[in-house]
């Protein structure tokens, strides 16, 4: 089978990898390269690219969130742990499905346990997903103390333990190089021919926008300049990079911080839904930016629809 996220995540790029495919250069799809995203997140891109593109000799991901690194490693390297402990949890889960109260009691002890990061590494990361599946719309929110604040969901028999793709997810890692930090750390890992998929935190478009954080550091307009000046030292070493944002003009016709930004680059704009939102209102199709460091045809991109 085919290996996809598994976790949901907000700003997964699985309905952009259309437009995506369209902007890597065309060397790279029939010549050996390094993939590497300094912001792997769900991983759709990553899974998406490792499956299309055998040619990928080297594959490198790196992500703030000390807990999603944590789950990778575990997929990697101790899978069949993993899912003895989710299936076990499911199974148990699944047993309070008339049992609201109990079924409360059941995923707050949880989040307590995963809050309290005492536990060893497998079951941590089992913790992740467990609270992934079965927490409000799949949100992954933490405060500033670092601890997951989401309430538990609606989902009557939620699939927690997805065997098949944890398995799917595992062999494809085995050629990947995981790394917990700072984006910048990336560069050092590109040789010869490289992109990079840069996929960070998206600007908000508004104040009541950002309603959730994924670390318990901000990535506030400082951190998108320090990720441009990033982008252009890759490009300076001769590196392809691809970077997707959310798009201001959305909200504001005259906000020109990305233009100003990457006024040297290639600046296009896709159509995306979103699909996590504190509201329903949200849930609608709005444009996101795609950038790079290389011209590839406007007309090679395809709206989903």
């Amino acid at each position: 089978m085919l290996a996809k996220p598994f976790v949901k995540w907000a700003g997964g790029k699985s309905q952009l990898l259309t437009q995506i495919d369209a902007a890597i250069p065309g060397e790279l799809k029939t010549t050996e390269f390094t993939y590497i995203e300094p912001f792997v997140g769900g991983g759709a891109v990553l899974f998406w690219i490792l499956q299309k593109y055998s040619n990928v000799k080297k594959a490198v991901i790196n992500d703030i969130n000390s807990d999603l690194i944590n789950t990778y490693k575990v997929i990697r390297d101790r899978v069949e742990d993993l899912i003895t402990i989710l299936s076990q949890w499911e199974q148990e889960y699944h047993s309070f499905e008339e049992q609201i109260e109990e079924k409360k009691k059941y995923y707050y002890r949880k989040r307590k346990l995963f809050n309290a990061r005492n536990s060893d590494k497998v079951t941590q990361a089992a913790l992740f997903i467990f609270l992934n599946k079965t927490g409000y719309n799949g949100l992954y929110r933490v405060n500033r103390k670092n601890e997951f604040n989401v309430p538990i969901g609606s989902y009557k028999k939620p699939l927690i333990c997805d065997r098949e793709n944890l398995r799917a997810v595992n062999r494809l890692l085995q050629k990947v190089v995981i790394l917990n930090g700072d984006f910048e750390q990336t560069l050092k890992y590109a040789s010869g021919k490289t992109l990079f998929y840069c996929d960070p935190p998206y600007r908000p478009l508004s104040k009541t926008s950002n309603f959730t954080s994924y670390s318990k550091n901000e990535f506030d307009d400082k951190e998108q300049l320090r990720l441009a000046k990033f982008c252009r030292r890759v490009d300076e070493q001769g590196y392809y990079w691809i970077l997707s944002n959310s798009d201001p003009k959305n909200i504001n016709a005259d906000d020109e911080f990305f233009e100003h930004l990457y006024k040297d680059y290639n600046i296009k704009r896709v159509l995306a839904k979103r699909f996590i939102n504190s509201k329903a209102s949200g849930r609608g199709a709005i444009y996101e930016l795609l950038i790079t460091n290389h011209h590839y045809s406007y007309e090679q991109v395809k709206q989903n629809t």
